[in-house]
């Protein structure tokens, strides 16, 4: 039986904004169950943010001690715990590694910050002996961290494919159910609240990209290289394609992507056609979904709310009861923060977009005129990009135009943007050609 007389685990929470929030109520809420479960309380006894007075509001009634200062929390000899839901890169950075200094654990949901400061942050706490939890990080409630760091830890995972940002899975879903355009949608989702009012990190991939290059360091034992992400956002996409796509038996997603090939790791973050009868091709609206294969599990998926306070909590609290259980473990014996001991971690390289191999969906508007088509199929050939399958429209009544839409086999990216720009330079082709990846995930 748990001891609930045992001294409770004391937490610092830095920002009690949306899911410092969240945090603070289902803590209290849940707090007998959690104890059950962690062997002692865990209890916030110090909140740091600068909106006082708010702090003051929300907390109205429970014992707590508020400040304005972040330093004195991150000094405090009682705290053990140190939970940074502040966001951004800095102050949170500094106030990470002044915590891990001050030999205090930390549970962050940062995944800006760890994509791109995590392999200084965890060298940090590893040399200091404390953890990093940061399961908050990543699809919100849902708790891939662990599923890839402890419980797929038998498998070599092979890839993952996710939709792990709610806000562009959003505008994709309206603009497929409604026939709307990207703009009218986007304004839609602003006003519901599931878009920032600047929405650049969602709808341009940035975001899918933090999260992803959390998810690859993972899997794959390498260390954090965001930089590296290759990303391209849902602006451009258009309601023909999205409809092209539903006719052929397809629907675009942007899709985080990683995976391990014999020449390095796939690290990408683009709209992606996915056959409509796969899983993850019907998750709409602000969910998330993480597909994972591994060599001797198979497939395996992870659905669920990826942002919001509670869904955000669960995840954040679920790292205060692993705290909790092992911070009296010696060091050694924890689960690594990247799953992989860390001078075992591997120095695979993170292949250029540009050496990727997948298929393509690819749409041109041409004049309808004999021989056009022998000539793209000709400069697609020439490169051995092979056509999977084709469709030519009928112009409109009294116009020459139509679009030709194809879609290849595997190929290696560069050959395709090679051939595309040969087909772009035809007299015959009247516009862009549009190029969208497209992944069977089978």
């Amino acid at each position: 039986m748990a001891n609930a007389t045992m001294k409770p685990l004391q937490v610092g929470l830095l920002g009690i904004g949306t899911v410092g929030l969240g945090t603070w109520t289902v803590l209290r809420r849940n707090e007998e169950e959690i104890t059950r479960r962690a062997g002692r309380p865990i209890r916030i006894t110090w909140i740091a943010d600068m909106a006082q007075a708010r702090a003051r509001e929300v907390t109205r009634g429970a014992e707590i001690n508020l400040t304005a200062d972040a330093k004195a929390v991150l000094a405090h000899p009682d705290i053990d715990i140190v939970v940074e839901l502040i966001g951004g890169i800095e102050p949170a950075r500094s106030f990470i590694l002044q915590a891990i200094t001050n030999g205090k654990h930390v549970v962050t949901a940062n995944k800006a910050l760890l994509a791109r400061h995590g392999n200084e942050i965890f060298a940090a706490a590893h040399a200091k002996g404390v953890m990093v939890a940061f399961e908050g990080a990543v699809a919100g409630g849902i708790p891939i961290i662990k599923a890839l760091r402890e419980g797929l830890t038998a498998n070599r995972i092979e890839w993952i494919a996710g939709i792990i940002n709610g806000t562009s899975n959003f505008i994709l879903s309206e603009m497929r159910a409604k026939g709307a355009s990207f703009d009218a949608v986007l304004e839609e989702a602003q006003a519901r609240g599931y878009a920032e009012a600047d929405p650049t990190f969602d709808i341009q991939g940035i975001d899918a990209a933090h999260k992803l290059t959390i998810m690859s360091a993972i899997a794959f034992g390498v260390p954090m290289q965001f930089d590296k992400a290759y990303t391209e956002g849902i602006a451009q996409l258009t309601q023909a394609d999205i409809r092209y796509a539903e006719e052929l038996g397809y629907r675009i997603k942007l899709l985080g992507i990683t995976r391990r090939t014999a020449s390095g790791i796939e690290l990408r973050v683009h709209p992606t056609l996915i056959p409509a009868k796969r899983l993850i091709a019907n998750v709409e609206g602000v969910m998330n979904a993480v597909l994972v294969k591994g060599d001797a599990v198979g497939p395996t998926m992870y659905y669920g709310a990826g942002a919001g306070a509670e869904p955000t909590a669960s995840a954040v609290i679920a790292d205060l009861v692993d705290v909790t259980r092992m911070h009296t473990a010696d060091p050694e014996h924890r689960v690594p923060h990247l799953a992989f001991q860390p001078d075992q971690l591997s120095d695979l390289a993170v292949l250029p977009i540009g050496e990727v191999a997948t298929s393509y969906y690819l749409r041109m508007r041409v004049l309808d005129r004999p021989g056009v088509l022998a000539d793209i199929t000709r400069i697609l050939a020439d490169r051995d990009i092979s056509i999977d399958a084709m469709s030519q429209k009928e112009p409109p009544e009294g116009e020459d135009q139509t679009d030709i839409i194809m879609l290849t086999h595997r190929t290696i990216e560069k050959f395709v943007v090679d051939a595309i720009a040969k087909i772009e330079a035809l007299s015959t082709v009247r516009d862009k050609v549009v190029r969208i990846r497209l992944e069977e995930l089978n």
